[in-house]
C-alpha cells in the first residue's frame, strides 16, 4: 500500500511540475543565510536515512578497549564537518547555474524534472514488493 502511494504521489507532483506554465516574472527573494542554514538543519536532522547509516555505519571504526564517547564525538564531527564542506559545494553549484541559466531555462528545467518524477513514480509502481 505505501509503495502504491509513493508511486502516486511522484506521479501527482511530476505531473503538476510538468503542466505548471512558467512565469515570467517570477522573482527568487534569496533568504537570510542564518534562516537557511536552520531550515537546512531541520531537514537533515530530521531524515531518518542518516541515523541508520551513522548506527550501521560507525561502530565499525571504534575501538571498544578505548573511550567510546570520545570517538563517536570525533567521527560524528568529522562525517559532519565532511558533509558540510560538500553541501556547501554543491550549494555554490546551484548557485551559480542559476545565475547562467536564469529564468530562461526555468520551464524546460521544470518540466524535465517533472518527467523524470512522473517515470521514476511509473518505475515504483511496476516493481514486485518483495
Amino acid at each position: 500500500m505505501l509503495q502504491w502511494a509513493g508511486a502516486a504521489y511522484l506521479v501527482f507532483i511530476g505531473m503538476r511540475m510538468v503542466l505548471s506554465r512558467p512565469r515570467e516574472d517570477a522573482v527568487v527573494v534569496p533568504q537570510p543565510v542564518a534562516r537557511s542554514f536552520a531550515r537546512g538543519f531541520v531537514v537533515q536532522a530530521a531524515n531518518p536515512k542518516a541515523l541508520v547509516f551513522f548506527v550501521a555505519l560507525l561502530p565499525q571504526f571504534i575501538d571498544p578497549g578505548a573511550s567510546v564517547g570520545g570517538q563517536v564525538l570525533i567521527l560524528g564531527a568529522s562525517s559532519i564537518a565532511i558533509e558540510f564542506i560538500v553541501l556547501a559545494f554543491y550549494v555554490a553549484l546551484a548557485v551559480r547555474a542559476r545565475r547562467i541559466a536564469g529564468t530562461r531555462l526555468a520551464g524546460p528545467l521544470e518540466r524535465i524534472g517533472g518527467g523524470l518524477l512522473v517515470a521514476a513514480g511509473a518505475r515504483l509502481a511496476l516493481v514486485r514488493a518483495q
